[in-house]
């Protein structure tokens, strides 16, 4: 196999849950040596998250793939020895932890960075370093609310507020995270210097409002719930067909009068209300109930099909077990096997990455909690009797 295109770099991750975690996860795909610090007691809380497989979580053994788990005491003064001199050895440490903790550990930037001034810091939290907000506790659904984008998810007039699906500000912080990380070592290689990189799940939700941020700068308006459809685009959004929904995306003008052809809705191409683009946006829901009135007679399958022939974006509205189930996932070999010390194999989420020359590898499910720990210290010089009393004193924890 070609060797991962961050073969060579060392990543150490004091995280829980998943802004870190993501984070490191991508940076370990790309072939990076990611060291999870965790707590001898229990370790990361994802790992206490259902559902279990004998009684692994489900959610740990893939969101922590491809890593090494270290189990150390970092309250402890030998935990926080073997901790810095982990950090000499590392290109890139990555924390989630509420901002100040790392401080009353008295391992934060200013101390680490002199340990190593090539370390490149990333810390990750709910609302950044500093400012108003950086003491508050901070998850995804508070962020999201904050964020703005609670205020536009959901059916339009829907009176309940809604959150997007997945931990959205938590991943994106994450991804955020890799990428600052990645600029950070480019930049090392000019000058030689670390860095500090602060994201939070705060920013990265209100840097996802790019039409959002088009229209109230531009105009002043305060953008609301849409249900599926699109900020400015018609038709854009799910159509209900006779047994269930598809989506479509005629966002140019061919596009537009290939759907008149397909609905069997000629007329509407001459109809002033839609001449234009921003026309068919703002008379959306007149648009809306004419093709529905035709799509609705008519399957799923029968519409995708002919929107596909034609021309126009389209797919039908998957459920998780057709998506893990699909065939062109399937025939890119999206779902591989990683294997786990416990488990045998264990199926993956892909990486979306393909780099042609060093594409991403998956190698291992996430561990046991302290399994790699003895390795660890052995990478670091400890003896196998320094090992023996860092284990006997509740420092270090290894898996059996």
């Amino acid at each position: 196999m070609a060797e991962g295109a961050l073969a060579g770099i060392r990543v150490v991750e004091v995280g829980n849950f998943m802004a870190a975690p993501f984070c490191t996860m991508q940076l370990a795909d790309l072939g990076a040596d990611v060291i999870k610090v965790e707590n001898p007691k229990g370790g990361d809380q994802t790992r206490s998250m259902a559902p279990f497989i004998e009684g692994e979580s489900s959610g740990f053994v893939r969101l922590n793939r491809n890593k090494r788990s270290f189990a150390l005491d970092l309250k402890a003064p030998q935990g926080k020895q073997v901790f810095r001199a982990l950090v000499r050895k590392t290109d890139v440490l990555v924390e989630n932890l509420r901002p100040g903790t790392m401080g009353d550990l008295e391992l934060d930037w200013p101390r680490l960075s002199k340990e190593n001034p090539r370390l490149i810091y990333v810390a990750a939290s709910g609302w950044g370093q500093d400012g108003p907000y950086a003491k508050r506790p901070g998850l995804d659904i508070i962020a999201q609310g904050m964020s703005g984008l609670m205020s536009i998810t959901g059916e339009e007039g829907g009176r309940a507020p809604v959150k997007v699906g997945v931990p959205l500000t938590d991943l994106t912080c994450g991804l955020y995270g890799a990428l600052a990380a990645l600029a950070a070592l480019h930049v090392r290689d000019r000058t030689g210097q670390g860095q500090f990189i602060d994201v939070s799940l705060f920013e990265s939700g209100v840097s996802l409002a790019v039409w959002e941020a088009a229209r109230y700068f531009a105009t002043g308006e305060v953008p609301k719930p849409l249900g599926s459809a699109h900020q400015i685009s018609a038709p854009y959004q799910a159509v209900r067909a006779s047994d269930g929904f598809f989506t479509i995306g005629a966002t140019s003008h061919p596009n537009w009068e290939a759907c008149c052809e397909v609905f069997g809705v000629k007329r509407l191409k001459d109809d002033p209300r839609f001449a234009q683009a921003s026309q068919r946006h703002q008379n959306r829901r007149e648009l809306m109930s004419l093709i529905e009135a035709v799509s609705s007679k008519q399957p799923v399958a029968h519409w995708v099909s002919a929107l596909t022939q034609a021309g126009v974006p389209c797919g039908a509205i998957q459920t998780y077990d057709q998506v893990f189930n699909d065939p062109h996932l399937r025939a890119r070999g999206f779902f591989p096997e990683t294997p786990h010390a416990k488990l045998g194999a264990v199926r993956q989420i892909g990486s979306p990455m393909r780099l042609s020359a060093t594409p991403p590898q998956l190698t291992r499910a996430g561990p046991l909690l302290g399994e790699h720990s003895t390795e660890v210290l052995r990478e670091l010089g400890y003896s196998e009797q320094a090992i023996q009393q860092l284990q006997a004193d509740g420092v270090v924890r290894t898996s059996q």
